[in-house]
């Protein structure tokens, strides 16, 4: 992974994460809750947490991740590097770097979502290590914060 710099996410990164998040056509999953003001109040919550990675020559965007966590369980989302540049660790580290930040809060166990079609986002995990469980189902329920 020479060449490429990780820091912690800040909100002057934004603009350029959410671009790189829409381009990912494997499958980042967007909505209301990534707008400016949520990402930033994530960000709050979670501090030191959340990262992002820039090439060193060029200071350009390789990839970013959110990552928090409710007191119990660590949880990343929106993992996601420049097509051009994955398969040089890049992803690894961003995930490694979570997960030592977890670790420092005494969290012990961290979970991921993954579109079921985003076969490639589920090699990269599974090579990293993580594992499907089969026992969970992931059910959600729109509420109106109006």
């Amino acid at each position: 992974m020479s060449g490429v710099a990780i820091a912690e996410f800040s909100m002057r990164d934004y603009d350029e994460v959410i671009a790189l998040w829409r381009a990912s056509s494997e499958g980042v999953g967007l909505s209301a809750a990534d707008a400016p003001e949520r990402i930033a109040t994530y960000l709050a919550r979670n501090p030191g947490m959340s990262f992002t990675a820039r090439e060193e020559q060029t200071g350009r965007l390789a990839g970013a991740v959110l990552c928090g966590h409710d007191g119990r369980r660590g949880y990343l989302h929106h993992l996601a590097v420049r097509p051009d540049l994955r398969g040089r660790g890049i992803g690894r580290a961003l995930a490694g770097r979570c997960l030592d930040a977890l670790a420092r809060e005494g969290i012990d166990k961290c979970h991921l979502f993954v579109f079921r079609e985003n076969q490639a986002g589920i090699a990269f995990w599974e090579h990293a290590g993580w594992k499907e469980r089969g026992d969970l189902l992931v059910m959600s329920h729109p509420i109106d914060c109006k």
